[in-house]
């Protein structure tokens, strides 16, 4: 069996990667990137690494030949962009006869209002038409997203957001990564949708953890879209990042990551990290 990992140089390839590693031998498993120079550690350690760009679709049918157990990860960029890289992956896949796509995708993606949300529900269309068993792997939310406002807060700054009183599903990108894994050496994960998350929490909850473990009080400032765009702006945060931004406070405002699973711990076969203990590996790491 020959398992492919796409994006692996990626921060949750890498992880995806390095947990197949603890079960498998590494001439079970293949890497597709753009930059295969990037995977040389890989290969130093068995791993066959072969040259797959999303905007090259001969390169990926080529990087896919003999793979049984494909994880598609998403790619980064704007709509557009994402859904022809994806569709190109997919497409690939079919002709080189792939066993099984896995691809990590978000929640509740079919229905979701989120605006990122409209990528993964074409994709997911995509792979579903191509008639291969597949498992979707709906990712919540990554405690490593707040990174920033976590260096922020415990520099002095408060917490703002416009996410009101929604709530998201917060989990290390490493156990999102763990889940992948299990469901790409496991057995029994055809035609499968997981929703992957963390416990619900609010934003006041999240801090409120943050809080206890950093040993500071962080206010939460709860303010509009607008006045959220204006204080990312001051901040210095990129212009073309502010709607997306604004977009991801709305979407977790409105709902779009409520959605209770047990889905990551069933995968896990263990409960999820509990967040404060996430939050402490993350500020020690940023420390």
């Amino acid at each position: 069996m020959k398992i492919l990992v796409t994006g692996a140089t990626g921060k949750l390839g890498t992880k995806v990667v390095e947990s197949l590693l603890k079960t498998l031998p590494a001439s079970k498993l293949v890497v597709s990137v753009r930059n295969p120079e990037k995977a040389a550690g890989l290969q130093a350690q068995g791993v066959e690494v072969r040259h797959g760009d999303f905007d090259l679709p001969e390169t990926l049918e080529t990087a896919f030949a003999g793979i049984d157990r494909l994880l598609i990860i998403s790619a980064d960029g704007d709509t557009e962009t994402r859904i022809r890289q994806h569709t190109n992956a997919v497409a690939a896949a079919q002709r080189a006869q792939v066993g099984f796509i896995a691809y990590t995708s978000a929640t509740n993606a079919r229905e979701s209002s989120l605006f990122l949300a409209q990528v993964h529900s074409v994709t997911e269309e995509a792979i579903i038409n191509t008639g291969i068993p597949y498992s979707f792997l709906r990712n919540n939310w990554y405690v490593e997203n707040e990174i920033g406002g976590i260096q922020g807060a415990l520099a002095g700054n408060p917490w703002v957001t416009s996410a009101g009183s929604g709530k998201a599903g917060w989990a290390l990108r490493e156990e999102y990564a763990e889940a992948a894994a299990t469901v790409l050496a496991g057995n029994g994960h055809e035609n499968t949708v997981y929703e992957l998350s963390g416990k619900l929490m609010t934003q006041e909850e999240l801090v409120s953890a943050i809080e206890s473990v950093s040993g500071k009080e962080i206010p939460v400032h709860q303010v509009d879209d607008v006045q959220y765009a204006e204080i990312m702006t001051s901040a210095g945060v990129p212009d073309f990042v502010i709607p997306i931004l604004v977009g991801i406070q709305k979407g977790i405002r409105e709902g779009a990551l409520e959605l209770e699973s047990n889905d990551l711990e069933k995968l896990l076969g263990r409960p999820v990290t509990p967040i404060k203990e996430a939050l402490t590996q993350i500020i020690n790491e940023i420390s």
